[in-house]
């Protein structure tokens, strides 16, 4: 089990995160959700230990979690990676193997075979020895799924995977997703998007928490979309946020 127990985040702006707790099962899917700038990204960097907590602790199976990195495969935004970096796909997806390898090893035939099964299940084989800067933005959300994958982790972590990507892209991870489910994987999802269909994206979630700064709301995707949690999350303009979708009927 997953436990973020009172986790916190101070910057010198002020907008940080306030306390947040909760707990997340194997073969449970959570989502994180609320809008651009509310601390769903900070709060991924905090569980991982790449930003500095001000108060709190994150336990796996009863211990701390930055004492079993390697059991964690993470996907951060794509903003936040170098695309111009000279670099095949296939190298990106074999760095999932570091942790099983060590830096100076050779890539073993038991890897190499994780490697490339990883790459076929998202359908990125072909494009094997492109440079990850010449791909679509959907491929290289792909990508970086596939090297998650070949990490062959327990928990994984996405932040924003549906952004920018295209009807393929979307359907692969809504599959993979729901495959790495089955499988007993520990799954948190950060997205303010949810797909082209937000309905379907939301039904796919066991729970969802809604962020801004600070946990507003936590249970079933249907006990947290309310109005009221809505307009605590968005403010006025919730609705816009939703592209006048009536919430109301997402669950129908």
């Amino acid at each position: 089990m997953l436990e973020v127990q009172q986790v916190s985040v101070n910057y010198a702006s002020g907008q940080g995160l306030d306390p947040v707790s909760f707990q997340v099962l194997p073969g449970e899917m959570v989502g994180v959700m609320g809008p651009n700038g509310a601390g769903k990204s900070t709060m991924m960097k905090a569980i991982l230990g790449l930003v500095p907590v001000s108060s709190g602790h994150v336990h796996y199976c009863t211990c701390p979690l930055h004492q079993q990195l390697e059991k964690v495969a993470y996907v951060p935004q794509r903003s936040q990676i170098d695309w111009d970096y000279p670099i095949t796909v296939e190298s990106v997806v074999a760095m999932g193997r570091t942790r099983q390898l060590g830096w100076f090893r050779r890539s073993s035939a038991g890897s190499q075979s994780a490697v490339r099964a990883a790459m076929e299940r998202v359908n990125v084989w072909e494009l094997r020895d492109r440079r990850i800067g010449n791909l679509s933005g959907g491929q290289q959300q792909r990508v970086f799924l596939a090297r998650a994958l070949a990490q062959e982790a327990e928990m994984l972590l996405f932040d924003e995977p549906f952004t920018g990507v295209d009807a393929t892209t979307e359907e692969i991870l809504f599959r993979t997703f729901e495959e790495l489910r089955r499988e007993g994987k520990i799954l948190l999802i950060s997205s303010h998007e949810w797909g082209s269909n937000l309905a379907r994206g939301l039904t796919t979630l066991d729970r969802l928490l809604l962020l801004n700064h600070e946990l507003i709301a936590s249970g079933t995707p249907k006990e947290v979309m309310t109005q009221e949690n809505l307009r605590l999350a968005y403010g006025r303009v919730w609705t816009h946020a939703f592209h006048g979708e009536p919430t109301d009927d997402l669950f129908c």
